[in-house]
């Protein structure tokens, strides 16, 4: 037995073990639809029973905000069947699920999204290697980002009445509530300023909201934080910090880490854990679970973290994409 198979409290959620099936594009939907061979994947890679939570890919909440061909949709009433199959495939295989949404912002891809391109203040992440794929954004008035909120929250209901146990707002990899998030790409002067955290996320607090009003208590609410951006001039794992505890505040169940502008990797780094500074910091200072995810290739690696205090939850992204058998094998070895 190790700290892996302990089980652990999020919201109103009891969760048979730590580990989290992390969230990663597929890109098995059919026009945003759930796919047989969708439902195949996350089938082969939970059926075990060993997978404790199961957060899936980010799902589009407009089509304005769509980051690929085939990314998920929970834009529409339609989508809700089909996102009911698979939510009742993962219970059915154990697992608890929560469902990603996001808005892509200034990183969704010219012929693909619909309409115009939207960001914090018209600029496109200086740090992404596919900016010439992206349109050019214009700035979002105050109207654009009160739809926003009303967006997030009804794509939270479609996830909820679906049978998801929760959803995780996407806020991480340079997508829209990140961008708000990060000084490189909100340079706004008003109420959501890029000069304070407290403007940053004025945004985020607004979504948590807006959600959690719509969805109630019995409905968990995680996000995907890029709590840092590891590059001059952009977040810092101090932002990270006084975040965490306004979105603890506000109602957040779950937070979830990863990194910002710089995406899921960073960049010169090769240990175990990519952002465990950032999750130890933050887990100081806040009592909801922090999940912790990148360069986790094993399971002697999720003990030690665990163990050294870096995180109460282990997200698994990469390792399980590409072994559908890493939580069976995982598991097995802490019997």
């Amino acid at each position: 037995m190790t700290l892996l198979t302990d089980t652990i409290r999020a919201g109103h959620l009891e969760l048979k073990n730590r580990l989290v099936m992390a969230p990663c594009a597929t890109e098995r939907s059919d026009a945003g639809a759930v796919t047989k061979q969708l439902l195949a994947h996350y089938d082969e890679r939970t059926k075990g029973g060993h997978v404790g939570l199961v957060i899936v890919e980010h799902s589009f909440i407009r089509p304005d905000g769509r980051a690929s061909k085939n990314q998920l949709s929970v834009a529409k009433d339609a989508d809700i069947p089909g996102l009911s199959e698979l939510s009742a495939l993962l219970h059915k295989n154990g697992s608890h699920a929560l469902m990603q949404i996001n808005h892509a912002g200034s990183a969704a891809r010219d012929g693909i999204s619909e309409g115009e391109s939207i960001s914090p203040s018209g600029f496109k992440n200086p740090l992404s290697p596919t900016q010439d794929e992206m349109k050019t954004p214009r700035e979002m008035t105050k109207e654009d980002i009160d739809a926003l909120v009303e967006s997030f929250a009804e794509a939270a209901v479609r996830v909820k009445k679906a049978g998801f146990d929760g959803c995780e707002l996407h806020s991480a990899h340079g997508y829209l509530l990140n961008q708000f998030y990060s000084p490189l790409t909100n340079k706004r002067e008003d109420a959501y300023s890029g000069h304070t955290i407290d403007g940053r996320i004025r945004l985020h607090l607004e979504v948590i909201k807006a959600v959690r009003a719509e969805v109630g208590e019995d409905f968990l609410l995680a996000m995907r934080l890029g709590g840092c951006d590891y590059t001059e001039g952009g977040s810092t794992i101090d932002d990270a910090v006084s975040a965490a505890k306004q979105l603890e505040a506000a109602g957040l169940d779950l937070l979830d880490l990863s990194g910002g502008m710089c995406s899921y990797r960073r960049e010169g780094h090769t240990e175990n854990g990519y952002f465990r500074d950032m999750s130890e910091a933050v887990k100081r200072a806040v009592s909801i679970p922090v999940i912790l995810t990148g360069g986790i290739a094993d399971r002697a690696g999720a003990d030690e973290l665990l163990a050294a205090g870096s995180a109460d939850m282990i997200g698994v992204g990469r390792a399980i994409l590409k072994n559908p058998n890493w939580a069976d094998e995982a598991m097995e070895e802490t019997k």
